[in-house]
């Protein structure tokens, strides 16, 4: 599933193609994704401008005049910059057309993706509303991680990933804070202290940043805004490397099960 690494650099991939240029067509083929796509797409946005591309944790916020689309790639899902006559291939679901003849491509195979549109701010939209901190910006701290923690049984790997806390720290990312930070992944979220979740507040901004600089990780799915895989699983330490060796120690990376998702560490330098 594309996390935050790989939302933020489709947006920094789509951004100067997009932004200022006024969307002449839109076209839908399968409007039957996560929820359907307004049927009024094309008549709220052909002749609209794109002001910004900005994101929020993993959604996409397209601002024109007269309102946002919300994206969100779902499990499966990119956007590519194609010539607007580039033949379709299959799963290519919504195009965005711009005046300049280029198009913005929704490529979903799942299906779990969803195209949005508001009227309203969109950070305010009820996907958005509640959403925790980003873990980028400076309102993120380990500080508020620690105190917000306080009497929680929930293991440290899943209460990462509820987006209540943090966002956008997915699967692969979360695995690979926590080996960073030495937590093991099933203690107790209000077990650990304060110095460790400065640590691993650390150790989020540096995966998520070295992440987005090597333009995300592709697994299976994940491709930029020009068809071109990330490459940050190349420098992965634990996620998807059971029984390899731990490259700090040698010993060899275990799995788990945690809230239904693996989770891989390293039994010698997790505690």
């Amino acid at each position: 599933m594309p996390e935050l690494p790989e939302v933020e650099t489709t947006r920094r991939g789509i951004a100067p193609h997009i932004t200022a240029r006024t969307v002449s067509a839109v076209v839908v083929r399968e409007p039957r994704l996560r929820w359907p796509v307004p049927e009024e797409l094309g008549e709220l946005l052909i002749g609209g401008v794109i002001q910004t591309v900005d994101r929020r944790a993993k959604y996409l916020l397209l601002r024109t005049e007269r309102g946002s689309l919300i994206i969100h790639l779902g499990m499966s899902g990119s956007l590519r910059i194609v010539p607007a006559d580039t033949v379709p291939r299959k799963h290519d679901h919504v195009d965005l057309v711009f005046d300049d003849g280029l198009c913005l491509r929704f490529h979903d195979p799942r299906r779990f993706g969803c195209i949005l549109w508001t009227a309203d701010d969109p950070l305010d939209h009820v996907l958005l509303a509640s959403l925790g901190p980003e873990p980028l910006g400076a309102s993120f701290s380990g500080d508020d991680l620690y105190r917000a923690s306080r009497g929680s049984k929930t293991a440290i790997k899943p209460y990462l990933m509820d987006g209540k806390q943090v966002v956008g720290v997915g699967n692969i990312y979360a695995s690979e804070a926590l080996f960073r930070a030495g937590i093991h992944p099933q203690r107790k979220a209000g077990a650990v202290g304060l110095d460790r979740y400065r640590a691993l507040a650390d150790a989020i901004r540096a995966v998520l940043s070295e992440a987005i600089a090597q333009g995300g990780t592709t697994l299976r799915d994940f491709v930029n805004e020009s068809g071109s895989p990330g490459y940050f699983q190349q420098t992965l330490n634990v996620y998807g490397r059971e029984g390899e060796p731990c490259r700090r120690c040698g010993a060899p990376i275990r799995q788990l099960k945690l809230g239904q998702r693996a989770s891989y560490y390293c039994a010698h330098c997790q505690r």
